[in-house]
């Protein structure tokens, strides 16, 4: 039996947990995060795929949340603008009979709002539009004739919390995957857990315990020995629906729903659109969540309230759900649940830390006041960093954010055109996209397609998965074609088996790289 001695034991490989790993590690904090699934597996890779203020937000008055998140936006954008790019987004406006809209002036107050909150640096700002002369009106109805654009952004939310991981690895972060952490028991000074890896079993002491298991955190701390009690949790499920592409642009809409909620309609992967998302109360399995045929409909008929091409529930090509923990508050409704995170910490007996809540927009913000308070406990008194730091990849035009990784990204693109002028068109977009400046460690020592090895799925080289299972902790084959990429919507549906056979071949080493 293995046996670790660490600072920081960080139970729950989401986008929270690895933050904070992240964070911890890079103050010079012996951190080992473990995740009984793959990293991103659940919530964090089920989110609307947004770095977003949450505009929506504002009409329940939380503006301190999100003026924080419109202050990450940018953040986020500039550290990791491969897997991140700014999105706008069309509002269509009309004034119905069924009270489904917001009245123009609230939306303009709201917009004025967005704008002025937190500093823009590189954000276009919102303003009117006339929808029968904007490309974006063209797939609507015809009574949408005017509307508002504004700015929020995209991201990759599997791949950033795969990237926080990664830096927190390169910090010296000891990272476990498919690890369960069993009944940690609480002493003075420290913690004691065993950490399950199949038949392997880990003993690992640590001085400080954080809570991080998403949906499983209140139930995590009922199993630890004197364990706090902690916030209340509300389980809200959220689906998304993924449909053949229904628009040519490449803006995003907000659209209304008559019952006062909002969804999103989002161009995604070239030739898909993906609507969400639903807020329903959710007590089932947190391991077999699941969109139900009511969510479908839902997000059906909101669509064809708005866009002219129908959406049937037999259009759907793909559909996810994802199980959010929110603080429990005052709110009936569960879309007007607060989505700011709450930390929770107790000092009876060795340091244990609680994660509640949350939105990927603001999860660098939770992760550097959880260490802000988990350091100086540890007596390591380091100032947080990574407000000015880049994710792996995500140096483009040098070691610290610039807003000309955002801006000038496809400028980047064009000079790897230049460097490996051997890799397709379509496979070297999707290369800058995924891996940023780690480009060059995947293709390292390679000169041509020979040197990638086999295709083993369309679009997919033996090269990158082994990049994958060394580099990103891929074990399974969807772990590769469904978090790490998103190439399981292009590929046909033997490919699942075929990949999985090729690691486990690799494992085995029974096949060759290239």
């Amino acid at each position: 039996m293995d046996h670790i001695d660490c600072d920081l034991l960080i139970v729950g490989g989401g986008i929270n947990g690895a933050a904070i790993a992240r964070d911890a590690a890079g103050r010079g904090l012996r951190v080992v995060l473990c995740e009984k699934d793959d990293l991103a597996q659940h919530t964090s890779s089920a989110s609307s795929k947004l770095i977003h203020g949450g505009l929506r937000y504002l009409e329940h008055y939380e503006f301190g949340l999100v003026r924080k998140a419109l202050i990450e936006r940018e953040v986020l954008l500039r550290s990791a603008p491969h897997i991140m790019r700014p999105l706008r987004f069309v509002m269509p406006h009309d004034r119905g009979e069924d009270g489904g809209n917001r009245p123009a002036w609230l939306i303009r107050a709201g917009l004025f709002l967005y704008d002025r909150l937190a500093r823009r640096e590189f954000l276009p700002g919102s303003h009117a539009v006339d929808l029968r002369a904007h490309p974006a009106g063209a797939p609507l109805q015809a009574r949408y004739t005017r509307g508002f654009l504004y700015s929020d952004g995209w991201v990759d939310d599997a791949r950033l919390v795969v990237l926080n991981a990664v830096d927190a690895r390169e910090h010296g972060a000891t990272v476990l995957t498919r690890t369960r952490c069993l009944a940690p028991q609480r002493h003075r000074a420290h913690w004691e857990a065993t950490l399950v890896h199949g038949e392997a079993t880990t003993k690992v002491r640590a001085r400080c315990l954080v809570n991080a298991a998403g949906p499983w955190a209140a139930r995590f701390l009922d199993g630890c020995a004197q364990g706090a009690g902690g916030a209340a949790l509300r389980l809200i499920k959220g689906s998304h629906i993924l449909v053949p592409r229904l628009f040519e642009h490449d803006h995003a809409y907000l659209f209304q729903h008559p019952d006062g909620r909002i969804v999103f309609a989002l161009p995604y992967e070239g030739a898909f659109t993906l609507i969400g998302t639903t807020d329903v109360d959710y007590t089932g399995d947190l391991d077999q969540v699941a969109i139900d045929a009511g969510e479908i409909a839902y997000l059906c008929q909101l669509a064809n309230r708005y866009f002219v091409r129908a959406v049937t529930p037999g259009d759907v090509v793909w559909s996810y759900a994802g199980v959010r923990p929110l603080v429990q508050d005052s709110a009936g409704a569960a879309a007007a649940v607060t989505r700011d995170f709450r930390l929770d910490t107790d000092t009876d007996g060795a340091p244990l830390l609680s994660v509640f809540g949350g939105k990927i927009t603001t999860s660098r913000k939770l992760a550097e006041q959880a260490v802000d308070w988990i350091a100086p406990v540890l007596g390591k008194r380091v100032a947080g960093w990574t407000a000015a730091a880049c994710l792996p990849g995500g140096d483009v035009f040098g070691e610290r954010p610039d807003k000309r990784g955002v801006l000038e990204f496809g400028t980047w693109t064009a000079t790897q055109g230049v460097r490996y002028p051997w890799l397709p068109p379509a496979l070297l977009q999707r290369y800058v996209r995924a891996y940023g400046t780690r480009i060059d460690l995947l293709l390292a020592r390679r000169n041509g397609m020979a040197d990638m090895g086999e295709q083993v799925a369309p679009g997919l080289y033996a090269a990158e998965i082994d990049y994958l299972m060394e580099q990103e902790w891929a074990t399974r084959a969807e772990d590769v074609l469904w978090r790490r990429s998103k190439l399981g919507l292009h590929v046909g549906a033997g490919s699942v088996g075929r990949v999985g056979e090729w690691m486990g071949a690799r494992r085995m080493g029974r096949v060759e790289v290239g």
